[in-house]
């Protein structure tokens, strides 16, 4: 596993010099912690939704159909959502403006539930995901997996980036460029896989200085 500065270096020289990528890193910039505890929780299950909408479908079909789940889904206030009833469940079922996916809008009153039992615990959920520390993240994914809807794998990771939580991303060239490095032997399947990705953002971080967006950025832009 080499060093990440000469993995910044591969990066820069395949992506136009170091002046081009850092701008490209730039534009990805996670959020300060405080920044993410301000964002109201609605705005937390919108992004989650969004996310759970989004996977294994069309993000273009979802983006574009976005304002009428606002519009559904009472612009997304997690105690509302939470108390779903079972007619206003079958209503979603039959309106054409969103994605009639049953397993799907059901995630939305479930994680409508978990938001607000976060929100009870720690103020505000979004305070307690801020709060999770970075060096710890494959945790924080655990934690969304067993108490969330829908949100294990890519898309909790994909969730938590849309917030401005700092957050690798298991992306094929992500992946490449961990088995290139030595980090992995193949596609990472478990927690033993997932630990040591953490292990290696960790330590890369300490030489770098950089946050696991820009690291996970980094490596997949290495690959060639």
């Amino acid at each position: 596993m080499r060093r990440f500065d000469e993995i910044i270096d591969l990066a820069a020289e395949r992506h136009g010099g170091r002046d081009t990528f850092d701008q490209m890193l730039a534009e990805t910039r996670p959020l300060a912690p405080q920044e993410i505890a301000a964002i109201p929780d609605d705005r937390i299950l919108a992004a989650m939704t969004r996310r759970v909408f989004c996977a294994g479908f069309s993000s273009k079909v979802i983006n574009a159909k976005w304002q009428a789940f606002e519009s559904a889904f009472e612009r997304f206030d997690p105690a509302r959502c939470a108390w779903m009833t079972e007619e206003r469940f079958d209503e979603l079922l039959k309106d054409k403006d969103i994605v009639r996916n049953g397993a799907k809008i059901k995630s939305v009153q479930e994680n409508g539930h978990f938001l607000t039992e976060l929100a009870e615990k720690h103020g505000a959920a979004a305070r307690f995901l801020a709060e999770w520390p970075d060096d710890d993240f494959v945790g924080l994914l655990d934690f969304l997996k067993k108490n969330g809807s829908r949100l294990g794998g890519e898309t909790g990771m994909h969730f938590l980036r849309s917030i401005g939580k700092p957050a690798f991303i298991t992306m094929p060239d992500v992946v490449k460029a961990l088995i290139r490095e030595q980090v992995l032997s193949k596609s990472p399947t478990g927690k033993g896989d997932f630990a040591k990705i953490q292990a290696a953002l960790n330590q890369w971080s300490e030489q770098s200085g950089l946050d696991l967006t820009s690291m996970s950025r980094t490596l997949a832009m290495s690959v060639g």
